[in-house]
């Protein structure tokens, strides 16, 4: 397993692992989570208790600029992602340094 990052399915396999559910089993319940978990947070602020919060940002248009040629344009106005962690959850990673 890759220790940066996780994919869906390595997850699917460390579930099916630790539950001996089927590999099909498995990745229906990842994905099952995971489309309502975007539910959630696509239709208001998400807090999942003790891992943290989800919240949806709409983001102004504005002017950028590059940095290289130091063009202007149009940044578009878009939604953004926050996530809080919860307290719990950073007690829990500063215990396990």
């Amino acid at each position: 397993m890759n220790q940066n990052n996780l994919t869906k399915k390595e997850l699917i396999k460390n579930l099916s692992k630790k539950t001996g559910f089927s590999l099909l089993y498995s990745k229906k319940l990842v994905n099952d989570f995971f489309e309502a978990l975007i539910q959630n947070i696509i239709n208001n602020n998400f807090n999942l208790k003790n891992i943290g919060t989800f919240k949806v940002i709409n983001k102004k248009e504005r002017i950028g600029r590059n940095p290289k040629t130091k063009e202007l344009y149009t940044v578009n106005s878009r939604k953004s992602l926050s996530f809080i962690a919860s307290n719990k959850l950073l007690d829990m990673l500063n215990k396990h340094k």
